[in-house]
């Protein structure tokens, strides 16, 4: 299995704050059946992680793992909160792509909002051929208000990643509601952990697995375990033509 979000490198962010704590990390990743992951430290007000930040880490805990005889490969990524230079700072290489060399950039939204300029940033985006992947868009309380917003980016070409924690419920109910919603409306492409430690942050990739096997059945999670060898490999993913949430019926009435 392969994981495109977590925050395993150590000392980087809000993640694994030491070389000990990224260890424990694969450690049980590994445990999961976890074989690869991408580390994708924020960039963001708080944590300035730029790509000549990311790649010698990235080295330095794969060099790590080797010597621990931990069997779990780190690739360089990078959870990017959204801003208008973007584009301007891919372009100077001061931005990183999932595994470095692929299409796919990771999109932070702010946790309340969805900018104004995202619409015109997600389309200037793709006329750069990337392909801009919104990270855990159930996390967000726009689009959870208003779902079509969500809708609209990905009809018009942006993928979406939920966390395996939100589907099992473990930021709350409306949370996981919400997210089940984004799987059944064809409006999510992926499935990662999120992870940014072993106690409170975990990976949940095997519960969240058995979980839409459950649910949806296995043709569910090979859609998701496919789509997260293809970005890695820089392919074209699956996707399904996007449908907007259904609201639900009360006494009758939309």
């Amino acid at each position: 299995m392969i994981d495109i979000h977590s925050h395993i490198l150590p000392g980087i962010d809000d993640g694994a704050k030491t070389m000990k704590d990224s260890l424990d990390m694969a450690r049980l990743a590994v445990s999961e059946g976890i074989h690869t992951i991408i580390a994708t430290p924020h960039n963001n007000d708080s944590y300035d992680n730029l790509k000549s930040d990311i790649l010698p880490l990235v080295d330095q805990l794969n060099d790590q793992l080797r010597r621990e005889e931990i069997d779990l490969q780190v690739l360089p990524g990078q959870e990017c909160r959204i801003y208008g230079e973007i584009i301007e700072d891919y372009k100077s290489g001061h931005i990183l792509t999932l595994n470095q060399y692929t299409q796919y950039i990771f999109v932070e939204f702010p946790s309340n909002s969805v900018p104004r300029y995202a619409d015109r940033l997600f389309y200037d985006i793709q006329n750069e051929g990337l392909v801009p992947v919104i990270v855990h868009p159930e996390r967000n309380a726009e689009l959870t208000a208003r779902p079509d917003k969500l809708y609209n980016l990905v009809k018009n070409g942006a993928a979406t990643q939920i966390t395996a924690s939100s589907l099992i419920g473990y930021f709350g109910k409306n949370i996981q509601k919400f997210t089940r919603q984004l799987i059944e409306a064809n409006l999510t492409h992926f499935i990662a952990s999120d992870a940014h430690n072993i106690s409170n942050r975990t990976f949940k990739m095997n519960e969240a697995m058995d979980y839409i096997e459950d649910k949806y059945g296995t043709d569910m999670v090979y859609y998701f375990t496919e789509n997260a060898e293809l970005l890695v490999d820089g392919m074209n993913i699956y996707k399904e033509i996007p449908e907007k949430v259904k609201k639900k019926k009360f006494l009758g009435i939309f």
